[in-house]
């Protein structure tokens, strides 16, 4: 397997080294930068699999920073941040970041929700069927699991991995309905959901994408009291 390679964003210093070394013990490469305007520039002339950013950083913020990569990566994006408010996780969530975690944290935490990011977003090419079974085909929609692609009318789409990976589950389950925790326990693999507002965000946001009229939704419909369902129409052409 080829070398992952993690850059992480923060202007503490402590938290930089103690994640690096962390980090390093589980045979990641890792790149530090103290703050937005180093993490940009480092991700200009190197090529990453995880980027961790820090919410409150000087000279460009995580916010900035994460809404300047998610233009030109789909590769998980990890928040650090200081603040407990809920609309510092849905802004966060909101402009691209696949997952986040509140300061003071442990250690042990960070690297599971690092590694469970990596192990989503490497296997996602990894189906092993014939191509035609790789495909989920719908009116308007077509799913490559291959590939990881999502067309939309014919045209490609661009979706962070978190994104894809929920709308994977609900095409592979149409017209069943799931409650938000239950999404959070199949597409965040967790029992425990700490708000709901991060299934919400992400639904918004991929309704946002793949819908006509998001305030109408086609595919992902909500089940009032319940949950949502996929509803897509297939298509057998």
């Amino acid at each position: 397997m080829e070398d992952i390679r993690v850059l992480i964003a923060d202007d503490d210093k402590e938290i930089r080294d103690l994640l690096k070394i962390y980090l390093e013990r589980e045979w990641y490469e890792v790149d530090v930068a103290a703050n937005g305007k180093e993490a940009l520039s480092l991700f200009e002339t190197n090529t990453y699999n995880l980027i961790i950013l820090d919410l409150m950083m000087p000279k460009v913020d995580g916010i900035e920073v994460c809404r300047r990569l998610r233009n030109k990566t789909n590769v998980p994006i990890l928040m650090l941040t200081a603040k407990d408010h809920e609309v510092d996780k849905i802004l966060g969530l909101s402009i691209g970041a696949d997952d986040y975690i509140t300061k003071p944290f442990s250690i042990n935490e960070v690297v599971a929700r690092i590694k469970a990011l990596m192990r989503r977003f490497l296997v996602l090419g990894s189906n092993d069927s014939s191509h035609e079974e790789s495909l989920l085909r719908f009116k308007g929609l077509t799913i490559d699991l291959k590939k990881c692609t999502v067309t939309v009318d014919g045209e490609e789409i661009s979706l962070t991995a978190k994104e894809f990976e929920l709308l994977k589950f609900f095409a592979s389950h149409p017209e069943q309905v799931f409650t938000k925790t239950q999404l959070f326990r199949h597409v965040w693999n967790s029992n425990y959901i700490e708000d709901d507002n991060t299934v919400m965000v992400h639904i918004r946001k991929l309704r946002k994408k793949i819908e006509k009229d998001p305030s109408n939704p086609q595919f992902i419909q909500t089940i009032w009291g319940i949950g949502y369902k996929f509803m897509g129409e297939k298509d057998e052409s």
